[in-house]
């Protein structure tokens, strides 16, 4: 068998580079479709584009899936944003909803024509525990449970051509990102790592794992699921 191509958006972030690094190992050829450049290099070829300029994106998908024969996608880019009702910024709600959302769907798009035509696709959207809710993310847990059921909804119509759609949802991570909001030591953080019933907060691998299951040849009679990759807290 051929090795799996895999493409992955945001691949140049922490909990990116980890799902890249792990599918690399695995002998996938890897695409990541960023913003920025990898600060470390990566096992992967980097096209990049804001994911939020709509026009940006279908160029550069168009020539990704013309250079190459797409088996696989992680929707992984986004961004956070942490607000109340009262000073919700429409606009920023709009941004989330273009990254979380339209760009995924874009991606899904963009390749779906060539897994319907092999008979062999592996989708994998990356969720957050927070759409369960939490307090201050009532846009970012919006457009993660969208997520869900875009998932859930493409999954079946899918389905007889041979592809998988699944979500894996982390819970607290470690990541750059994660200790800009919860400082070790803060009252926030200590309270919210005692919550984690495994003791522990969670690992960029620890999520690659779950990704690496969807994504196996293996796992075709498991499809519209979501994971929490949380220890669990959800």
């Amino acid at each position: 068998m051929q090795p799996r191509t895999s493409l992955v958006t945001g691949g140049s972030g922490a909990i990116g580079s980890a799902i890249i690094q792990l599918l690399a190992d695995q002998g996938h050829k890897v695409i990541n479709l960023s913003l920025d450049e990898p600060a470390e290099a990566l096992p992967a070829t980097t096209y990049c584009v804001d994911l939020m300029d709509r026009e940006a994106t279908a160029r550069v998908l168009e020539r990704i899936v013309a250079e190459h024969a797409i088996d696989h996608l992680v929707n992984n880019a986004g961004i956070s944003y942490q607000t109340t009702i009262e000073t919700l910024s429409l606009d920023r709600m709009q941004q989330m909803v273009e990254i979380h959302n339209r760009a995924a769907l874009q991606c899904i798009q963009a390749v779906m024509p060539g897994v319907k035509a092999r008979g062999h696709g592996r989708i994998v959207q990356i969720g957050s525990r927070m759409m369960l809710g939490r307090q201050g993310r009532l846009v970012y847990s919006m457009v993660k449970a969208g997520l869900l059921g875009l998932s859930r909804s493409l999954a079946l119509e899918v389905a007889p051509h041979g592809v998988t759609v699944n979500m894996v949802s982390p819970g607290p991570i470690e990541t750059p990102f994660f200790r800009q909001v919860h400082p070790p030591g803060a009252e926030q953080t200590v309270k919210l790592l005692s919550g984690i019933p495994v003791g522990r907060i969670g690992t960029a691998e620890d999520v690659a794992n779950a990704v690496a299951f969807f994504l196996q040849p293996s796992s075709g009679f498991i499809t519209g699921q979501n994971l929490f990759v949380c220890g669990g807290g959800s």
